[in-house]
């Protein structure tokens, strides 16, 4: 994780979004709901570019904000994204609505861990964003990763979750659960025989992860 001194820095040489990105990033703010840190998604956004992803699949909308800066930063792509909480789908809608990249962006409303069946139809995909619920990351890379190409690359965010991963003493039992099925995940990723993953100390963590394969 970056000194927040320097941190503050790299973030002041990010460009300004634009009018409704901002909004959004206020909203968030506002409402404690979680979106992804400026340098997490830069990074994020950087790596989806040189791999020159064109179908994506993201589990964990939120509001929306994730998927609209990828379709403003990638005019070509299409995205699938999944919420299952009424209140961050309804608001995701409205600003995608709101947005010029409606027509990139398919919403669904459900529990990823319940939709594989919706979301097979849409593949295969050259990336998938995880950024859902930290305890099902496992499942959630278990259940999609079989409608990634071969070529496909595999980005989870929030894997250091505060830095709590390197942390020896937790207090709160329900944070050291959290911090642990984080830890087991990451783990798991980085030795797992199909992926080549790296854990970039940007945001909050982001995993990438490439298929082994041959490309197509």
């Amino acid at each position: 994780m970056l000194d927040k001194k320097l941190l503050s820095y790299i973030e002041g040489l990010i460009p300004e979004r634009d009018p409704l990105l901002k909004e959004m990033e206020e909203y968030a703010a506002v409402h404690h709901v979680p979106i992804m840190e400026l340098s997490g998604i830069e990074t994020t956004l950087q790596l989806l570019r040189i791999h020159r992803s064109i179908k994506i699949l993201e589990i964990g909308t939120a509001i929306g904000y994730s998927a609209l800066r990828i379709a403003d930063a990638l005019p070509e792509v299409q995205i699938v994204t999944i919420e299952r909480d009424e209140e961050r789908y309804l608001a995701a809608e409205e600003f995608i609505n709101r947005s010029n990249h409606g027509k990139q962006i398919t919403l669904l409303k459900g529990d990823a861990l319940d939709l594989e069946n919706a979301v097979r139809d849409y593949g295969p995909f050259h990336a998938i964003f995880i950024d859902a619920a930290k305890g099902q990351y496992q499942k959630f890379f278990e259940i999609y990763s079989k409608f990634l190409r071969d070529d496909g690359m595999i980005i989870t965010d929030n894997v250091l979750f505060k830095g709590l991963v390197a942390q020896d003493v937790i207090d709160s039992k329900r944070t050291r659960n959290i911090v642990k099925k984080i830890a087991d995940f990451n783990r798991w990723l980085m030795n797992h025989p199909d992926y080549d993953s790296v854990i970039l100390p940007v945001g909050d963590g982001v995993a990438v992860s490439k298929k082994r394969g041959e490309s197509k």
